[in-house]
């Protein structure tokens, strides 16, 4: 394959995802703007009408049909939100793959593994939403002072902007190459594609389940905060001045969340 040809099949693929975020993003503001726009919220998945009756029909269906149901629509806004911090990883797997028989395979075997993980994020946070929505249902205290849970989960992601892990799986995730190169080495193809994307997945999630965990607070609907929470990540992880923002994000968070707690004293 020429070198003009490589790139413009790098060209015409990038060209496809930029696509398909648009289209996600377009897909979420006209869902958010329709009659149906409270299905975003993650507290209001027994108002559905055939879901109800759906968890009536399987066993313990009343816990786990929501927490499946929540799931697959978070990793719906994963994609949208996610799908572009991911790109040089898989633009860089690309190449060292373009030459194989199965080239395509491979490359959706790691965008499985990366989606794949953030999808058992989903799960593991609607079951901690979950506990504290029913630790608030048995308590007065927290009835009345609802927004404890935001300003401590705003101000807690803001604090995690200054720990070390962030710090070690932001620089993993700023190195694609170099991540390719230490978990691909070609011997079992399949295998090692999904284990790329579980791996860079886990690291992904390191990095960035705090600012995540924000959209619960906001409100998943709110394509507003979805898109600054998404440029916010796209730029640390991508921009070369990206890891400076760690810092500014982190106190500028903080100080929401301790804006929260004063304002409602």
């Amino acid at each position: 394959m020429t070198r003009a040809a490589g790139a413009s099949h790098e060209s015409t693929a990038l060209t496809l995802v930029v696509a398909l975020v648009a289209a996600a993003w377009l897909t979420l503001a006209a869902w958010g703007a329709s009659p149906w726009r409270r299905y975003l919220d993650h507290g209001n998945w027994g108002d559905v009408a055939w879901l109800a009756a759906l968890c009536s029909a399987v066993p313990q269906g009343e816990h786990l049909v929501p927490a499946l149901a929540y799931a697959a629509t978070w990793q719906l806004m994963i994609a949208a939100m996610m799908l572009p911090t991911v790109l040089p990883l898989l633009a860089a797997f690309r190449r060292i793959v373009e030459g194989r028989r199965h080239a395509g395979a491979l490359l959706a075997a790691v965008t499985a593994g990366y989606a794949l993980v953030w999808l058992a994020f989903g799960a593991v946070a609607y079951g901690i939403d979950s506990g504290v929505r029913w630790a608030a249902s048995s308590s007065g205290w927290l009835i009345a002072h609802a927004w404890v849970v935001g300003s401590v989960v705003i101000a807690g992601a803001g604090a995690f902007q200054f720990s070390a892990l962030k710090y070690r799986c932001l620089e993993r995730c700023r190195s694609p190459f170099g991540f390719v190169n230490a978990h691909w080495r070609g011997r079992r193809p399949l295998v090692e594609s999904l284990r790329l994307g579980l791996d860079h997945g886990l690291f992904c999630v390191g990095c960035c389940w705090a600012l995540m965990l924000v959209t619960f607070v906001v409100g998943m609907g709110s394509l507003g905060w979805m898109l600054a929470l998404a440029a916010a990540m796209a730029a640390e992880k991508n921009l070369p001045w990206g890891a400076r923002l760690r810092a500014p994000l982190g106190v500028a968070l903080l100080a929401w969340g301790v804006g929260i707690a004063v304002a409602n004293r």
